[in-house]
């Protein structure tokens, strides 16, 4: 040591001034370094680049709107940061320390600053850089309350600016104060701001109410709110939550037992209903309505929104909808080759879908026909794995279910039920293109058969010779008039539903049926209140007349034998018997399966399908896979609801008896099987008797009953009848049709829409003796309120 301090002094002996440059050198960096740090302190701020301090006094945090059911209940929050404020009074001591131990344990020592963990940071940082951070809670409510005005990206500088924010905060006001600014700030993930909100949000009640390990878990989550989310990651958040408890534990503020006690204590998470997840579809798409109204008012001002959702009625759809889901799934209703939905959530790869599933889809959609009221919307299986909404977004093929509107449209133009149409074999001649032969679901023909048993039958091919009959142009503009906004070209596939709807628009065009004749637009915010409770908005219900209600309460008729003994006899089997109407529906290759059905006062649709369109089972039918899950929802319902009152028959509606092999009066000579009654709108009921029968039809014959076993129409040798050709419009080029119910050939795709069918003519094949009534003008009606909404829009996946 002597050694080596005599060394030290001769160097300084030889080289004095070398010694002397040195020090001053030393000096001039020590001097220059803290005139930086105390320059940079005193203009880091400069040019109003850190708040006002005296905007705190003043400073509310964004409230979220919120959104209520039909019967008062709370379904949602809509808002950037989804706040509940509360007093520090309010929240227990257990919350407040869990925070203050977990984030900033000297926070009643300090003035803002934590020395101690500053130091401790520069040390490190050329090793870690400045990863490692030191904000006090402080300088965190310096952060998030004037984000704008503090960047939030990692450096030097922000820190500067978050620690001088933090001395001024810490001057002008108690620890008390700053720490509940704090407790209502700070983000909790999953959409949660504050400790109130997070509370409700993950155990579905107030932070009054926490014990230490729920407490715990909230403080966990300010490190990393998305890393630690107990809802995605449960598994992590007790981890965390337990570090959290250890750390309460060492700094004294829990017992050993407490601690221990709370470690073991269970993740127990709030349900869905509770947490606010209830109708998410519904939930974005009332948001985007409000979005468009009142922009940022909805996500800053607390906004109270009273919605149409009825939530029982939603939980109903949902359970039956997923069962059938399932059930379909599994096979019960024949062999499924596709993914299954719970094969794919355990094999999926990350957190987040894709936004086109490959597992079986469905949506339903239930409205209040009298005023368009949105009772229950569900836009898909899981809104975490696709947000995309079929019920609103999604272009679909109707198949069947269109085809109530061509025949209302044969109605509107004085058609009867008994009116016959001709279930032949048909071949539209198409240059250029394979020959279309629409076919019959069973390939079968009936011959000429009634209005009535075709609807409810869904016959394809007789439904096509109608509606060829009326014009592609009167369908489209019944269509129109049944609030379909979609393209629909002019060509003969549109009968048996080739276009492509939005699912709300097909479902809600029911509510013409149900309301006899009056089309009312779908519809889900009743009213919108301030925080004072002032209106802000009430939109008015949109109805419009469609039919009169003559023709509309024939259509109900003609519809309720779907259910007695159509298509969907399934639903009047399985114990359904209330007055009901509906309309099944199968696309090509059984691609798409639906079923829509309503009484006097709900209307609902169910659908099932894949994303990327393929078939769903072999033999899919509409009324055996989605009827059933529309059936369960009904009776659910009306379990809770008194039963729904039956259709009153206008005073113009005329019943007569028939014969229904030639929609004529019957005679004595009908056979007995052949025989009803049918209702009629007064002044299209028939004049004539049936002379199909009668002895001029077969000399000789006398009015026995041995005569009940002839057939409507008697099938031709082979079983075969010789095809028509019929050469329709061309079609437009590149779109190819499905058409519905299991057609065994697609349509052809070279249509031309620059040319117009000739609106006058004639049915191909039907009795010269007898000719259709005049056409009625069927231009779309006016409403008797405000224009409904602009379509939703375009979709994503198809």
């Amino acid at each position: 040591m002597a050694a080596d301090t005599n060394n030290k002094l001769r160097f300084h002996k030889r080289h004095p001034t070398f010694v002397r440059v040195v020090l001053l050198a030393v000096t001039f960096l020590v001097a220059l370094g803290a005139g930086a740090i105390y320059s940079t302190w005193a203009l880091i701020c400069r040019g109003n680049q850190c708040p006002s301090i005296e905007s705190l006094a003043e400073y509310t945090p964004h409230q979220t709107s919120k959104l209520y059911a039909v019967d008062g209940r709370f379904i949602a929050e809509l808002g950037l940061e989804r706040r509940t404020l509360v007093k520090i009074d309010e929240i227990p001591k257990i919350v407040q320390d869990a925070f203050v131990n977990t984030e900033d344990k000297r926070f009643y020592q300090h003035a803002g600053i934590d020395w101690h963990r500053a130091v401790a940071v520069v040390l490190r940082s050329p090793l870690h850089g400045y990863s490692q951070g030191f904000s006090t809670i402080t300088m965190q409510l310096a952060r998030n309350v004037f984000p704008e005005k503090i960047s939030r990206e990692k450096s030097i500088i922000r820190k500067v600016k978050e620690a001088k924010v933090a001395r001024e905060i810490e001057a002008k006001y108690d620890k008390k104060k700053i720490l509940e600014l704090y407790l209502n700030q700070i983000d909790l993930g999953h959409g949660a701001y504050g400790v109130e909100t997070a509370s409700q949000r993950y155990f579905g009640k107030s932070v009054r109410d926490l014990n230490l390990a729920e407490a715990a878990t909230l403080a966990a989550l300010p490190k990393a709110p998305a890393r630690y989310n107990p809802v995605r990651f449960p598994e992590r958040a007790i981890q965390r939550r337990n570090t959290v408890i250890e750390l309460m534990r060492q700094n004294g503020r829990i017992s050993d037992a407490d601690a221990s006690r709370a470690k073991a204590y269970p993740l127990q998470l709030a349900n869905k209903s509770i947490s606010g997840e209830t109708a998410p579809y519904f939930v974005e798409w009332v948001r985007q309505q409000l979005d468009a109204q009142f922009g940022k008012q909805l996500y800053e001002q607390g906004l109270k929104v009273f919605t149409t959702l009825d939530l029982d009625m939603q939980s109903a759809a949902e359970r039956g909808l997923e069962r059938q889901a399932r059930a379909i799934e599994s096979g019960r209703f024949g062999p499924y080759s596709h993914e299954t939905y719970e094969h794919y959530l355990a094999h999926r790869e990350g957190d987040e879908g894709s936004g086109t599933s490959p597992y079986l889809q469905s949506a339903f959609l239930a409205l209040d026909p009298r005023n368009g009221a949105v009772r229950v919307m569900i836009g898909g299986r899981d809104f975490d794995d696709s947000k995309f909404n079929r019920s609103v977004q999604a272009l679909r093929q109707p198949g069947s279910t269109f085809k109530p509107i061509v025949y209302s449209a044969a109605i509107q133009n004085g058609r009867s039920p008994s009116y016959l149409v001709n279930d032949s074999p048909l071949v539209l001649q198409v240059p250029g293109q394979p020959e279309w032969a629409p076919q019959n679901y069973d390939l079968k023909f009936l011959g000429e058969i009634p209005l009535r048993q075709s609807l409810y039958l869904s016959r394809n091919v007789s439904t096509v010779r109608l509606g060829m009959e009326l014009g592609e142009q009167t369908v489209i503009n019944e269509a129109r008039n049944f609030g379909i906004t979609t393209p629909i070209p002019p060509y003969p596939s549109i009968h048996i539903g080739a276009a492509e709807v939005y699912p709300i628009e097909l479902i809600s065009a029911y509510s013409a049926f149900a309301n006899l004749g009056v089309r009312a637009t779908p519809n889900a915010i009743v009213r919108v209140e301030n925080q004072k409770g002032e209106i802000l908005w009430q939109p008015t219900p949109t109805r419009t007349q469609v039919m009169s209600p003559e023709e509309a309460w024939i259509m109900v008729d003609m519809m309720k034998d779907v259910i007695r003994r159509g298509s969907a006899a399934g639903v009047y089997a399985s114990g359904f018997h209330l007055p009901a109407g509906g309309k099944t529906g199968t696309t090509n290759d059984g691609t798409n399966v639906w079923f829509v059905g309503y009484t006097t006062d709900l209307i609902a649709g169910a659908w099932y399908g894949l994303d990327r369109p393929s078939k769903i089972k072999d033999n899919a039918q509409g009324g055996v896979l989605a009827a059933p899950a529309w059936t369960a929802f009904m009776t659910e319902v009306y379990r809770r609801m008194p039963a729904p009152p039956d259709w009153p028959k206008p005073l113009s509606i005329v019943t007569r008896e028939i014969d229904v092999s030639s929609g004529l009066l019957q005679t004595p000579y009908c056979p007995r099987d052949l025989v009803t009654s049918e209702f009629y709108i007064s002044g299209t009921e028939p004049t004539r008797d049936c002379d199909k029968h009668g002895p001029y039809a077969n000399p000789g014959l006398t009015p026995v009953d041995t005569l009940s076993t002839i057939p409507i129409t008697p099938p031709p040798p082979g079983g075969v009848r010789a095809p028509i050709t019929v050469t329709p419009p061309p079609v437009q080029p590149g779109y190819e049709p499905v058409p519905s119910r299991g057609q065994q050939q697609r349509i052809p795709t070279v249509f031309d829409t620059t040319r117009r069918r000739d609106t006058t003519r004639r049915p191909t094949v039907f009795d010269t003796t007898r000719r259709p009534p005049p056409r009625r003008d069927t231009t779309r009606p006016r409403t008797d309120t405000i224009p409904s909404p602009a379509r939703p829009p375009d979709p994503i996946p198809r």
